[in-house]
């Protein structure tokens, strides 16, 4: 874990210019130390007919209110309405390098943050499920594949990682977050072009 927050303290993130109909969103990639070492939290969103992400893996986080002072108040703010999570500014680690959605107008901030491996997680309906997985999983390079995927009835074939057979693939602007991440980590990883 030390060696990730090392590498992370000095990452600049690059931001990406607004586009005209784009929304504005943000997430919190939540680390923790778990008993084989570091670990990250995802979610699987709810199935709801209003969400375009409906079922699929992420981040906690979501669109920018304007309530909210800013993206990181934001993936704070969505954090603890969706996982039951309080985070503060003193755990956080860096931000991610924007990601513009390919299939959405959106434009996504990620902000990585370090929480106490006891946290407990509450999750709301929002989330379907919440779990914890291995970032040495995530680096093994033969879970990445492009594989297909249902967006909306419509069979696509992504860059994706394969995490267990309990949960849907982890594709789109997640895997886009979770590459970045690894390389912003110095964590070698031979990755597929993302999508």
């Amino acid at each position: 874990m030390n060696q990730i927050q090392l590498a992370l303290q000095d990452y600049v993130p690059k931001h990406n210019s607004s586009e005209a109909g784009e929304c504005f969103a943000s997430v919190a990639l939540l680390l923790r130390q778990g008993d084989t070492g570091p670990e990250v939290l995802f979610i699987q969103r709810a199935q709801h007919p209003n969400d375009p992400w409906s079922g699929n893996l992420g981040f906690p986080g979501g669109r920018i209110d304007a309530e909210d002072s800013g993206p990181l108040a934001a993936a704070m703010r969505e954090t603890a309405e969706e996982v039951g999570i309080m985070l503060s500014r003193d755990q956080l680690l860096a931000q991610l390098d924007d990601q513009r959605g390919v299939r959405v107008a959106v434009q996504v901030c990620c902000y990585v943050f370090v929480v106490d491996p006891a946290v407990e997680i509450c999750s709301n309906e929002e989330v379907a499920q919440a779990f914890w997985v291995p970032v040495g999983l995530l680096k093994e390079s033969e879970r990445h594949r492009h594989r297909q995927v249902d967006w909306h009835g419509t069979a696509t074939e992504v860059p994706s990682i394969y995490l267990n057979e309990t949960v849907p693939v982890l594709w789109g602007l997640t895997y886009r977050f979770i590459v970045t991440f690894l390389r912003a980590a110095g964590i070698p990883l031979s990755v597929l072009q993302a999508d």
